[in-house]
């Protein structure tokens, strides 16, 4: 036994010496060639535990003749040695984020360099996971590099684990149009509070929430919301004027048919964790939220904060299911054409930007833009974007909606 543990030291110190002459060969290529990179590795924790570039990149990429033999790493290039964050990570909807992407109905006709090129949607979506397929397609169009998910947030060649901590780490892909979770959470008490930490005013140990606190509790890689994405859910509320709003939105989603029976692209909406799908699946996440705020807060508190939140959800389903209503209503009685690509006689809200008309935008708008910005501005604690780029904006387009319609009609009496 003695002689076999001896004979297992020796081979992996055989190993770490050739590892570390290798690397040192990749080092002084690489600082002519790519010197930050250098730098970046050699901050790194990897490099301090003596993780070299054939780890991840392989060995077979000895000199620039042979560039192509490099493997860009994945997922499960990570899990090698980081199997617990790399299970939580599948187990979420990070992980989900570029079969989202890819499943919605009009995704093939954008330009390319706006999905596969990751120079629009793809370029956060790229974060999720990849069929081997794909990532051979990705890299012999030249887009292999954004086959990794983890780098997304622990940016590479650092990988560092108090970077990824930052709540600026989540900020690149939570912004904008659809969902500016950093314009409310950095504007919030809770975001200002950590910014000044931050910057030395307040003290170190001050208690100020990140988005990791609250989204990736004791760092669990496995990010889920109650609500999804969309902030639809089943089964319905008792609440029946709500529960036909909500009915109305999942028709508008595609995800019901006019009868209200589940159509097919309920599949789409499950495995792309977009909504919770039960009762227990939306309590589980709640809880863990409740818990978290907790910490700073009674209970109580909390759970009446979070029900404001749900309250909110259950406003803008009524004005965006009158106004999905309106359209669904146009194209019933022949005064707006529906698109060939439409399903049923409603309004498809997944074909974003690709609704043909200006009504029919406007409509898009309101549900992806200001229906957004009113829930979740009120989950994030920020008031303003509650009313003035939310409720406000709805009922502007609201109002623009019934203007249209009312013109529409008139003109065909």
């Amino acid at each position: 036994m003695q002689k076999k543990t001896c004979a297992g030291v020796v081979f992996l110190m055989v190993v770490l010496v050739a590892g570390a002459a290798l690397a040192q060969d990749c080092v002084e290529c690489h600082k002519k060639e790519t010197p930050n990179i250098v730098i970046d590795w050699q901050i790194s924790t990897h490099s301090q535990n003596e993780v070299f570039c054939e780890s991840c990149h392989g060995d077979e990429h000895l000199s620039k003749d042979d560039v192509e033999k490099v493997l860009i790493p994945t997922p499960e290039t990570c899990n090698t040695c980081h199997e617990d964050q790399v299970a939580q990570y599948k187990a979420g909807k990070h992980s989900i984020a570029w079969a989202a992407m890819n499943a919605l109905p009009t995704v093939h006709w954008q330009p390319m360099a706006l999905t596969q090129g990751m120079k629009g949607c793809g370029g956060c979506h790229k974060i999720g996971l990849k069929t081997a397929q794909e990532i051979d397609t990705l890299k012999k169009s030249g887009g292999g590099f954004g086959v990794a998910a983890c780098d997304a947030c622990h940016t590479r060649h650092t990988f560092s684990v108090k970077e990824a901590r930052q709540p600026q780490a989540c900020q690149t892909c939570h912004m904008g149009f659809d969902h500016p979770q950093w314009e409310m959470y950095s504007s919030s008490k809770h975001g200002v509070r950590y910014l000044l930490k931050q910057q030395g005013v307040l003290p170190e140990n001050t208690p100020a929430p990140t988005c990791q606190t609250c989204h990736m509790k004791d760092g669990d890689h496995a990010v889920n919301t109650a609500w999804g994405f969309l902030a639809v859910r089943l089964p319905m509320p008792a609440d029946k004027q709500w529960a036909a709003d909500r009915t109305t939105i999942l028709q508008a989603l595609g995800v019901l048919d006019p009868a209200g029976k589940p159509t097919a692209r309920l599949d789409l909406v499950k495995n792309a964790k977009l909504a919770r799908l039960t009762e227990e699946e939306w309590q589980w996440e709640r809880d863990k939220m409740i818990k978290t705020c907790g910490e700073c807060h009674s209970e109580t508190f909390a759970k009446v904060e979070l029900m404001k939140g749900d309250q909110m959800i259950r406003e803008t389903d009524r004005l965006m299911a009158e106004a999905i209503r309106i359209v669904a209503g146009l194209y019933k009685d022949g005064l707006l054409k529906k698109p060939d690509n439409y399903s049923y006689n409603f309004p498809d809200l997944l074909t974003f930007r690709d609704a043909p008309t200006e009504l029919e935008q406007k409509l898009f708008v309101m549900f992806l833009k200001y229906r957004m910005r009113a829930f979740m501005g009120a989950f994030h604690a920020n008031p303003d974007y509650t009313f003035w780029y939310g409720w406000s904006e709805m009922k502007q387009a609201l109002a623009s909606i019934k203007e249209k319609a009312a013109e529409l009609r008139n003109r065909n009496k």
